[in-house]
């Protein structure tokens, strides 16, 4: 064969090829698009639906159902343990594929996710771990926040920025001062604050920014030795800077996650920073590693959000755009 031939040839072939590659392509994803649509990820936050913080999660849930073509099934505790449990237990019987769960609680859900995870069913936590992470909970992966590092890191920033010293008082109200997050997060700041010999106390707020406003304010009136405000959640963080203003007080605040309103008192030198966990982060990612677990056996990995870096005034304007669809 001389050698126009081999290349006319050859060119044939490879145009051939390049020809065929596109459909090949095209009949696997329609091959499969039908099956992946009858995957069904039941995505279960522990929280109420009425919380703020959790519009960035579910956003991330949604996007990435939406691009791994399956569906979601979003339904949300209400911060009920019972009631969480039975939408576990009722996603369970009918057959979900897969469990995005956040736990408020070390050993509530033990069983009932053990036990599914024993029949093959993949589960993965999101925002709110068992606080012995695999080792306390049947689950394959965490998306979500060091507790105890980011507070400590806050912590840590309010005594270098602030002076804080032996025998001062911190007061770090959060909304469900019995959830794991809210232990985890004190201790964090509890123990920057051994390390000066400062105290701290926790107080709950619940999620209601009316009721947390008054609350910590009547904490306040009656704390007036009170030295600096750490918020261990969105509400409490975006209520400290009106609460120490209505108890007549001057004294610093910072804490956890982000709002437009804790980028305000950031952006007027009210609210020193706050920790940004990334939420959207965890709800895409929680159910991305499960789609692909689903699909293809992919093992799910470890994944810590954020929270290494504060959001103080330095870099606040990055987060604005974003506040509350996805920081």
């Amino acid at each position: 064969m001389s050698m126009i031939k081999k290349l006319l040839t050859g060119t044939v072939i490879a145009g051939a090829v390049a020809l065929a590659m596109p459909t090949v392509s095209m009949a696997f994803d329609s091959d499969h698009k039908e099956e992946w649509s009858k995957i069904t990820i039941l995505f279960v936050p522990w929280s109420q639906s009425s919380n703020p913080f959790f519009e960035a999660v579910v956003n991330g849930a949604k996007d990435a159902a939406e691009q791994q073509g399956v569906k979601l099934d979003v339904q949300f505790g209400e911060e009920d343990q019972k009631n969480q449990l039975g939408i576990l237990e009722t996603g369970i019987a009918n057959g979900v594929s897969g469990i995005a769960v956040n736990v408020a609680d070390d050993d509530a859900y033990d069983k009932l996710l053990c036990d599914a995870a024993a029949k093959g069913m993949p589960i993965v936590t999101f925002n709110i771990d068992d606080s012995k992470g695999a080792e306390g909970l049947c689950r394959m992966a965490f998306m979500g926040q060091n507790f105890v590092e980011t507070g400590y890191l806050i912590g840590k920033r309010m005594i270098k920025e602030h002076g804080l010293k032996k025998g001062d008082h911190v007061f770090t109200p959060v909304e469900a001062p019995q959830a794991t997050y809210a232990v985890l997060r004190h201790a964090g700041v509890k123990k920057a604050m051994d390390e000066i010999g400062a105290t701290t106390e926790i107080l709950g707020t619940g999620n209601d920014h009316a009721n947390a406003l008054n609350l910590m304010t009547q904490y306040l009136l009656g704390h007036p030795e009170t030295d600096a405000v750490v918020g261990l959640g969105q509400t409490p963080t975006s209520q400290a800077v009106q609460a120490i203003k209505d108890a007549g007080l001057k004294i610093p605040a910072g804490g956890f996650d982000v709002s437009q309103s804790i980028l305000e008192n950031i952006k007027n030198g009210e609210l020193t920073a706050t920790v940004d966990q990334q939420p959207y982060s965890q709800g895409f990612y929680a159910v991305t590693q499960l789609a692909l677990n689903i699909k293809y056996g992919l093992y799910p990995s470890e994944m810590d959000t954020g929270g290494l870096g504060l959001i103080d005034k330095t870099n606040y304007e990055f987060a604005v755009k974003w506040a509350g669809p996805v920081r």
